[in-house]
């Protein structure tokens, strides 16, 4: 079926103690002995604990054997960061991330998990020669939003292709091996290691007590009531972090009653104590962007640097400037990352422009940003530790309120705290709301135990279209009895089950009745519609319909930019009304969300509460300016948004208009006028090829 090669098996080796200098502890000997044995590995150990090394010692037996190995992560700044470090180690290694791609022909591919998937349906005998695929931070099949990329690469890879999923703690890991036991034909060795290599101790912070420990939450609880009672305002005046809280608009749900605390801010106090005790560097989490930044500037005063500590940063950051090509003067936000730097802050997230995040990321590996102020998406990335972890809050938005948040997301960022060599314990600290003491699930983020993971499972139209191609409607079906979905669901009663089965299943075949109505699916298979979608990955309805309609021949370079930004651009903002910036549609935007619209109608003819995204222009100025030739600057005050949100909305639109491109033919006038398009906006610090290239 999938005209694989046949596998030359190695026989197998008894797994080495000592490998590349490394002594190999128990579970790292027995993932080699598995790897050897000829089965699949699914592993959960905590950050740091040397999970890698088992993806190293498959990939170079891979190597070794003549085949080639695939290493895939959840996200691209991991994805470079592995591609450098094999690099590093003398190894042809190739990339894809949609961003960029080099040799992908090599024996080592570092790919984006989706680029895998992608590949798997779009051509799977490109994996002929593909012994081991490395799925690292697999846990992310529990992820709302991209959890289904990982069941469908495990349901649909060629079977000789064997797996190495390496995951953080999970509760249900029993049931998640035996899920892939159930859908791969080698057999799995299930392993656990709970042992962190350096310990974590978790402190609880209230400006009414102090640091404490668990033990002493009642302790603490009678301290803030005696304070509440002294001050005599319990129960009529909100609290001063709350708002602040309010001024920076952010959309939470608010506790009342709380006190105005006069002096030093609770975070305030916690960071001297921190500095006193000599407990730098510090990672210190906030869920907000701007609570980052406001932190960052209102602790430029700590001077958490001597003088050959700055003189050391200075140069570590003209180094880094000559690197990349960069010029502080022309770049205000440069100047700034200096400027705290020099005092030993820093802040991070996503709203930064990418190569500003990858200077502060390389200043903080340095040793001599002592204070990072930043959001949890620093904690998904490259492994970067420091000596503590400070919370700001407990609760962050889920989408919908703030609520506590899960104990696998805290554990993944206490987990920077501790660094291996340098310290015997990371010391994580929780700066808790007056409600926290007496609500939050305390004892469930200091145990350890953190929720199982549940399936994600929901086929895109890509993917519905892939399937139905190669396996037919009744193939169709079977794929979500395949799946964990139907896994997790075979509890409880027969009829239970058989309900969920049957619920599942129609709403696939309404999702294919759309297709059908909409004129992607036929009776004979796809449709010139369906075809075209299929080469389409993201979005692919959307660049479908507007293709069919006409409208994209009637656009120029500039247009067209602005189209493919809109199919991806969404505004952060919960429930807000549309901005007063957005400007009236003209009559070619009006045009291309009409053709998106017929397919919306479609969906909700059959119910559809959740439609395809329609296009949203909001971004369209600022687009059209940067297609001409704008500064990042205009860029990111025309469209009203966060430049690095900007930026990975444009690479975004670029990939989609690369295979838009691709499917319609580079000769084709349209085909020409996108190829335009692309090179108008790749530019700049939006050319991710040149940022990495430079690094």
């Amino acid at each position: 079926m999938w005209d694989a090669a046949p596998v030359r098996t190695p026989a197998p080796q008894p797994p080495p103690k000592i490998w590349k200098g490394y002594t190999l502890n128990p579970f790292q000997i027995e993932a080699a002995a598995a790897l050897e044995a000829g089965r699949n590995v699914l592993l959960a150990a905590p950050t740091g604990a040397g999970k890698t090394l088992v993806a190293e010692y498959a990939i170079e037996r891979a190597v070794q054997s003549g085949r080639r190995a695939i290493y895939t992560s959840p996200i691209k700044a991991l994805s470079n960061q592995k591609f450098r470090d094999f690099k590093a180690d003398g190894q042809r290694v190739g990339l894809m991330t949609g961003d960029l791609t080099l040799d992908a022909d090599a024996p080592i591919v570092i790919m984006t998990t989706e680029i895998f998937r992608n590949a798997v349906f779009e051509d799977p005998e490109r994996f002929h020669d593909t012994d081991f695929v490395i799925f690292d931070e697999v846990h992310f099949v529990d992820d709302k939003d991209r959890g289904t990329v990982w069941e469908e690469s495990l349901i649909f890879a060629p079977p000789h292709v064997r797996f190495v999923c390496l995951s953080a703690t999970i509760a249900n890991l029993q049931e998640f091996g035996a899920w892939i036991r159930s859908v791969r034909e080698q057999e799995l060795a299930i392993i656990e290691h709970t042992k962190r290599p350096v310990p974590l101790a978790h402190r609880l912070f209230h400006p009414d007590a102090g640091v404490f420990q668990l033990a002493q939450r009642q302790r603490a609880i009678a301290f803030h009531e005696r304070a509440a009672q002294r001050d005599g305002r319990h129960g009529q005046r909100i609290g001063r972090r709350e708002r602040e809280r309010s001024r920076w608009g952010d959309k939470r749900e608010r506790g009342q009653n709380r006190r105005i605390r006069i002096g030093p801010r609770p975070y305030v106090q916690l960071l001297d104590e921190i500095v006193h005790r000599g407990l730098l560097p510090a990672l210190y989490f906030c869920f907000s962007r701007k609570e980052c930044e406001i932190k960052a500037e209102r602790s430029m005063g700590r001077r958490l640097l001597d003088r050959a500590e700055r003189q050391r940063m200075q140069g570590e950051f003209d180094e880094i400037c000559a690197r990349f090509e960069l010029d502080p003067a022309a770049d205000p936000g440069l100047h700034g990352i200096l400027g705290r730097a020099l005092q030993g802050v820093g802040y991070h997230h996503a709203g930064m422009l990418p190569i500003h995040k990858e200077v502060v990321e390389r200043l903080f590996t340095s040793g001599l940003l002592k204070l990072l102020f930043t959001t949890e998406t620093f904690a998904l990335g490259i492994n970067m530790p420091a000596r503590t972890a400070v919370f700001d809050l407990l609760r962050k938005f889920d989408g919908v309120q703030m609520d506590y948040m899960k104990s696998r997301d805290y554990l993944q960022m206490a987990g920077r705290a501790g660094r291996q060599g340098l310290d015997k314990s990371g010391l994580v600290i929780a700066i808790l709301e007056d409600e926290d003491l007496l609500e939050a699930p305390l004892s469930r983020y200091h145990s350890g135990k953190v929720e199982p993971i549940t399936s994600r499972f929901n086929l895109s139209y890509s993917t519905v279209l892939n399937l139905y191609d190669r396996l037919g409607g009744k193939g169709l079906l079977d794929a979500y009895d395949k799946s964990f979905a139907a896994f997790q669901a075979q509890k409880g009663t027969a009829a239970a089950r058989q309900k969920r089965r049957n619920a599942a299943r129609a709403a696939l075949l309404a999702r294919v009745q759309i297709l059908r109505d909409a004129g992607y699916l036929g009776d004979e298979g796809l449709l010139p519609r369906g075809k075209l979608a299929q080469r389409v990955n993201g979005y692919e309805i959307q660049a479908t319909e507007l293709l069919w309609s006409g409208v994209l021949d009637k656009m120029d370079l500039h247009q067209l930019a602005c189209t493919f930004t809109a199919l991806i651009h969404e505004e952060r903002r919960r429930g807000a009304e549309p901005r007063a910036h957005r400007k009236t549609q003209g009559p070619l935007m009006h045009e291309a969300t009409e053709a998106v619209r017929r397919f919306v109608a479609i969906e909700l003819l059959q119910g559809v509460e959740q439609t395809i995204k329609e296009p949203d222009w909001g971004i369209g100025p600022a687009v059209d300016a940067w297609s001409r030739g704008a500064s990042i600057d205009d860029l990111e005050r025309l469209a009203h948004s966060d430049a690095g949100d900007v930026v990975r909305t444009l690479r975004m639109a670029i990939q989609m208009m690369r295979q838009v491109r691709q499917a319609v033919g580079p000769k084709e006038q349209l085909g020409a006028r996108l190829e335009e398009a692309i090179v108008a906006i790749n530019r700049d610090v939006v050319d991710a090829k040149r940022q990495f290239e430079l690094g």
